[in-house]
């Protein structure tokens, strides 16, 4: 599929998968981009998932024609993206694997040769010439693996970004709301790695792109600023949407009842919200809320003198990825000892720049009057801010 002058889609649409990386849910399954340029010297960007792979190969012939590829280079080496590359290398014996030197480390590891007769070791600044195409390549470690590079073409001013850019769904299912599954799918693969990101966006501020052709998810070409703004919020644990996410477990409703009244209040007092029940719902929306607002709220019961497990694994979920910058109210619930807002709140130490409510609403089996009050005060709190 031609998508620039000289450049070709080659990529496939996934719809066998229904969990990415074994964890995310993909309703819309995937796409794993490919990209050919086309010039005096022809230069593949990057492979697809092996299941994929004959696919794949058929793409390469119709665009090439009689024609053979050069190089093939990889940017990261996932198996989603490099695991049909021994399939390539045997269709075109006489290409020459582009990529950085842990790559090719991993290229061994994976494969058990590193086509030493057969590379290009490239790193930060290093220029491959394809003839009208200039090829610049950007270091871009830990985003989100160790060996990642991306590639800049000179002519066209586009950045083949690897992972950054990325979302979930696959291209053939329409998608008019870019930012829900490019968030979900940042804050749950990359956004442990925001210094990283940070990092690789300041040296990119030095290059004019005019489109950017991500790994996964649909070419970008308007409105660049938007996608690249984003990025540098959420690779800076800003704040995108000024909110509150609630995030709650229950286990015979009241809980659930406080949350509901909660949810009412903030409305009253204009507060634009997220209800996420972490037993029903997927966490990782619940992750990607967390980071989109501002402020969080957590409401779980005592269970087992600890916290309900659905609630520990959101909240391991949201330290693993440097949750910081934000607003946090507890609501717990107990019969005899309530102790989960206690829980909770150890369990962020060592977080950055957390601030916790003056009202912590206490629950003890169900709401009364005194609990309710505490909602009432948590809801004037949070929509004060």
């Amino acid at each position: 599929m031609k998508i620039a002058e000289d450049i070709r889609y080659v990529g496939v649409n996934d719809h066998e998968i229904d969990l990415f990386e074994g964890f995310y849910i993909v309703p819309d399954g995937m796409t794993y981009n490919s990209y050919i340029i086309l010039d005096n010297k022809i230069a593949v960007i990057d492979s697809v998932d092996a299941n994929f792979a004959q696919e794949w190969i058929e793409n390469i012939r119709e665009a090439l024609g009689n024609r053979k590829p050069d190089y093939i280079i990889i940017q990261h080496m996932e198996p989603d993206h490099s695991g049909s590359l021994i399939r390539f290398m045997e269709e075109y014996p006489d290409a020459v694997i582009v990529s950085s030197a842990k790559a090719f480390t991993m290229i061994k590891n994976f494969f058990g040769e590193d086509f030493s007769d057969r590379k290009i070791v490239v790193c930060d600044g290093y220029e491959l010439d394809l003839g009208e195409h200039l090829l610049k390549f950007v270091s871009a470690p830990m985003v989100h693996w160790p060996e990642v590079i991306m590639t800049y073409d000179v002519k066209g001013r586009i950045l083949f970004s690897a992972d950054a850019f990325g979302k979930f769904g696959a291209l053939d299912v329409e998608d008019d709301d870019w930012e829900c599954e490019a968030r979900r799918y940042y804050f749950g693969i990359v956004g442990k790695y925001g210094m990283q990101v940070q990092n690789v966006l300041k040296k990119l501020a030095d290059y004019e792109i005019e489109a950017i052709y991500p790994l996964h998810g649909p070419v970008l070409t308007e409105n660049l600023g938007h996608y690249i703004g984003l990025y540098d919020i959420w690779s800076s644990y800003g704040v995108e949407t000024e909110g509150v996410t609630i995030a709650y477990t229950s286990v015979y409703g009241n809980t659930k009842k406080a949350v509901e009244l909660l949810a009412d209040k903030l409305k009253v007092g204009g507060c634009e919200i997220s209800v996420i029940d972490l037993a029903r719902d997927d966490i990782a929306e619940a992750v990607e809320d967390a980071f989109r607002y501002g402020n969080l709220v957590l409401a779980t019961t005592t269970y087992n003198n600890d916290i309900f497990p659905f609630m520990k694994e959101f909240i391991n979920a949201l330290i693993g990825r440097n949750f910081q910058n934000r607003t946090i109210g507890l609501i717990e619930n107990g019969s005899w000892v309530p102790m989960a807002a206690k829980k909770m709140k150890e369990m962020f130490n060592g977080c950055r720049n957390l601030k916790f409510t003056e009202t912590t609403v206490r629950i003890v089996s169900a709401l009364n009057d005194e609990s309710t009050l505490q909602i009432e005060a948590l809801a004037e709190e949070l929509c004060l801010r």
